[in-house]
């Protein structure tokens, strides 16, 4: 089992704003409030959360399925 990173960096796809934000372990994120333009970031289709859309590490539920038996996050 590989060590899961907790800290993503996401950017803001309207207007190119990145944060790195402290991810949660136990749930994905839907929602992300831009601080400079206010969109609220969404997960694009077949993503679980912000993070795996918009960030530059997939959430740690993500990070830490097991593949091998089909597992998926949030599900």
């Amino acid at each position: 089992m590989s060590t899961v990173i907790l800290e993503s960096t996401l950017t803001c796809p309207v207007c190119g704003y990145a944060k790195t934000e402290t991810m949660p372990t136990d749930a994905c994120q839907w929602f992300y409030e831009c601080e400079r333009c206010h969109t609220v970031l969404k997960p694009k289709p077949g993503d679980c959360c912000v993070y795996c859309s918009y960030g530059t590490v997939p959430c740690p539920p993500i990070q830490a399925q097991d593949k091998s038996n089909g597992d998926h996050c949030c599900g």
